[in-house]
């Protein structure tokens, strides 16, 4: 059996729990901590980073990009036309494109701010850098999203969905991070509607139904953040 290793509230690994979901794999998962740096997890994955599919091949694929490009690979051509990267050489690109856009951007100037200043903080030992969390670093990654859910916006205005007409792994890759923010209430959906209705219709598919049931623990989440219809 094939086993992902992850945790429930890192974006990056959000993000390769719903590619998984939607092809239809049950691989055995790991809850790894961001910050634990386990040895055997890092004989593994020496980086260390998050997530890592372990494929019943043998062979251990790290990161989030690489965990796409290989599923593609392996598993993609199944999928005929639904295909997550599309592929017309000219959609390929757009959705790299985007995936850069949301696995690297998002991920540096919102997500990785409030996940670890709101979330991994709480549950981090004092000597590897938990404790009460930074508000500029807070304030900065609210202020961020503002520009990314307008750019989300922008897209859905003129695409069916992020990349084009069907749905790609862009679309997950942005709501899987975006579901990070949402739990903590830090999305301001009523800036834009167009947004909201594309993050209504992923969130809605099966794939989500786990991470909507994920809790960090003495921290509830948004009012609407199960809620399919907010």
């Amino acid at each position: 059996m094939a086993t992902l290793h992850s945790y429930p509230f890192c974006p990056q690994s959000r993000f390769a729990r719903l590619i998984v979901a939607e092809l239809g794999l049950e691989p055995h998962v790991v809850e790894e901590k961001p910050w634990d740096r386990r040895i055997p997890y890092l004989e593994i994955n020496p980086a260390g980073n998050l997530p890592l599919f372990h494929d019943d091949n043998g062979l251990a694929v790290p990161g989030p990009m690489g965990i796409a490009e290989y599923l593609d690979e392996t598993r993609g051509e199944d999928l005929r036309d639904r295909r997550f990267l599309p592929g017309d050489l000219s959609h390929r690109v757009e959705v790299r494109r985007l995936l850069d856009w949301f696995l690297v951007k998002f991920h540096a100037e919102v997500s990785d701010y409030l996940a670890t200043e709101k979330i991994y903080k709480r549950f981090m030992p004092i000597e590897l850098g938990g404790g009460p969390p930074d508000m500029g670093a807070i304030r900065a990654a609210q202020t961020n999203v503002r520009y990314h859910l307008k750019y989300i916006g922008f897209l859905i205005s003129q695409r069916n969905w992020l990349a084009g007409d069907q749905m790609t792994y862009a679309d997950l890759a942005a709501a899987a991070h975006l579901s990070v923010v949402d739990y903590l209430g830090d999305v301001p959906w009523n800036e834009d509607e167009t947004a909201k209705l594309w993050y209504a219709r992923i969130k809605s598919r099966p794939s989500f139904r786990a991470l909507l049931a994920d809790r960090v623990p003495g921290m509830a989440p948004a009012d609407h953040y199960d809620n399919l219809d907010f």
